[in-house]
């Protein structure tokens, strides 16, 4: 996730893709570092069969550089499109 201005990056880890990017879009928790700073932009997803696979792969970007994720994000989504409208009629 990100914001408009594409300045802050949020990696995450849900089994509900849908609902938690809604929940994200609709701040519906406040305080939380994505209502903060208004992160509200689906730029990039993937799937894995298991939780568990989610959880590992989560914790390995998140250690990543900033210009790691960014190459990441633009390999499959170049022009750094929110991809609510892909997801959101799943």
């Amino acid at each position: 996730m990100t914001n408009k201005n594409k300045t802050t990056l949020y990696i995450g880890v849900t089994s509900d893709l849908i609902a938690r990017v809604q929940q994200h879009k609709q701040h519906i928790f406040k305080n939380s570092f994505t209502d903060r700073y208004n992160l509200e932009y689906l730029v990039y997803y993937e799937n894995f069969p298991s939780i568990e696979e989610a959880i590992t792969r989560e914790k390995e970007i998140k250690k990543w550089r900033r210009e790691k994720k960014e190459k990441l994000i633009h390999s499959q989504n170049p022009h750094w499109r929110d991809l609510w409208e892909e997801i959101k009629e799943w």
